[in-house]
């Protein structure tokens, strides 16, 4: 499947350059240079017409963009076509960037695919900072992921994390091998859709899958939001619209009968705040933003994907490094058991009493952060360590790089919790070397309940099992062509029960 990828970029990139050079003199209009040339951030060799458009097609992007600023700067001036592009890969940089210009880009770029159900127009992650976004924050906020919101639903997902704990008892009893993710993502899910849906929501397993393949797209959607501009220009069709659209439409269709049936069954059971804060508002005339079903389905598309898929691989990752490192693996359950004992399930009222859970879960979204490149636009011109960036440029923090600066860590790719404990953890949100949700205005506003389901997944297998790996070691190899991180290799572990029947069902 990997070499079908790689294949498949190649090909893709072959065509482009046909393109490109059988409309050769097109491009004269494209290449004026741009003002304030003379003070522009360096910029690496860059080949003619296309410019540096060789570095998006590698099969890890933020690696071949890690390794050209460790060669030419951690401020760096990419060109794709006549697209600008500022590369940032230190937490200096992007502490300037965020502490003097974060409403110079409040805008995450331009779209790539504007009838996409995620990072689309529709959508709430790529909406300016204007009177949508800010509605739809609002509701995000007061509904479903503020502190207020995730307290009123914290019984909905204890009950959850007991029935995930049952169902992995019951397969370590029968000896049966799960993989961490598919466990994971499918735990995650069902939270957020009983949050987000209510009762109603029963197609987790489907809404999985097409998070999965969403996620196998996210490069050609950022390839194809870097591309749109020069290629509208000269009118080629977006070289990936087709297959990522194919998995938008049925994702829209399952997300319809899913609202259809939560409007079905409203009366039936007590309904959700967030969907029906947005139904009320799709159907009045006097709202405050009046929103369509489109809007409805791409906030819980992005829902879906940017929570649930995120924070499966998030778990995902941090399991493999605990069971990498069996003296992290009992420092943490050392702690647990002294916080929670044996006689019940860890909550979410215990965590902040586990500092060290908690570090073992910062250190491992630094080293694969969900989002490992952060992108963004300049919404104005402005300067940058006295460097000139021209209006329209597009930003990537590669949070990657960024996260395993040798300036800014020590030991930097290696797994160290302990730099997440004291005082040192303290000095780092002051600098942005920590970036693993983004920073300023559009940070992700999921944050909070992305600690708190990894916090609790995590306990949870560490608290009532033992795990029996599948060799010597789990594979570490990150999986290519994606924009977000992922294990090549599944996570495929047997659980020992430690403590059967830890408490009553109450299921």
């Amino acid at each position: 499947m990997e070499a079908m990828t790689s294949l498949d970029f190649e090909n893709s990139f072959i065509l482009i350059l046909l393109c490109i050079f059988s409309t050769f003199f097109l491009f004269a209009f494209f290449f004026k240079k741009p003002k304030n040339v003379f003070d522009l951030p360096p910029s690496p060799p860059s080949l003619p017409i296309i410019g540096h458009l060789h570095l998006l097609f590698s099969t890890s992007l933020h690696k071949s963009f890690q390794k050209v600023s460790s060669k030419y700067g951690p401020l760096l001036h990419l060109r794709i076509f006549n697209v600008r592009i500022l590369l940032v890969s230190s937490a200096s940089v992007a502490y300037e960037i965020f502490k003097d210009h974060d409403m110079s880009i409040s805008s995450h770029g331009p779209i790539g695919i504007d009838e996409c159900i995620v990072f689309g127009s529709s959508g709430f992650i790529k909406a300016p900072c204007g009177d949508y976004w800010k509605f739809v924050k609002k509701i995000i906020t007061t509904k479903m992921l503020g502190p207020q919101a995730l307290e009123r639903s914290r019984g909905l997902r204890e009950v959850e994390i007991e029935r995930f704990y049952r169902d992995l008892l019951d397969k370590a009893v029968k000896k049966e091998s799960v993989e961490i993710g598919e466990e994971a993502l499918r735990l995650v899910n069902v939270i957020l859709g009983k949050m987000s849906l209510g009762r109603s929501f029963s197609e987790e397993e489907r809404v999985s899958e097409f998070s999965i393949e969403i996620a196998a797209l996210t490069q050609k959607i950022f390839l194809q939001q870097v591309l749109r501009k020069p290629l509208e220009k000269l009118r080629i069709s977006p070289p990936f619209k087709k297959e990522v659209m194919s998995v938008s439409y049925r994702f829209g269709e399952l997300l319809e009968k899913i609202i259809v049936r939560y409007e079905e069954k409203k009366d039936e059971h007590e309904g959700s705040e967030i969907m029906d804060a947005l139904l009320a508002a799709c159907g009045d005339e006097d709202a405050e933003y009046k929103i369509n079903r489109s809007h409805i389905k791409a906030l819980l598309a992005e829902l879906f994907f940017g929570a649930g898929d995120t924070s499966s691989k998030s778990t995902q990752w941090a399991m493999a490094e605990i069971l990498n490192n069996h003296k992290i693996f009992e420092r943490l359950r050392e702690e647990i058991d002294s916080v929670v004992g044996k006689t019940r399930l860890i909550q979410e009222t215990d965590l902040p009493k586990l500092p060290y859970l908690q570090a073992v879960i910062k250190e491992s979204l630094r080293l694969h952060p969900p989002g490992v490149l952060l992108p963004r636009e300049f919404e104005q011109g402005c300067k940058i360590g006295g460097l000139y960036i021209p209006k329209g440029t597009s930003l990537v923090i590669n949070a990657y790089a960024v996260m395993r600066d040798i300036d800014s860590w020590t030991d930097p790719d290696e797994f160290r919790p302990e730099r997440f404990l004291g005082e040192e953890d303290a000095r780092r949100e002051h600098v942005l070397n920590f970036l693993p949700f983004g920073a300023g205005r559009r940070a992700c506003p999921g944050s909070n309940v992305a600690y708190i389901l990894g916090g609790i997944t995590i306990g949870v297998m560490v608290q009532c099992f033992d795990w029996k790996v599948e060799g010597v070691k789990v594979n570490m190899e990150e999986a290519t062509g994606r924009a977000f991180l992922a294990l090549a290799h599944p996570l495929n572990c047997t659980p020992l029960p430690r403590i059967l029947n830890i408490l009553p069902s109450n299921l």
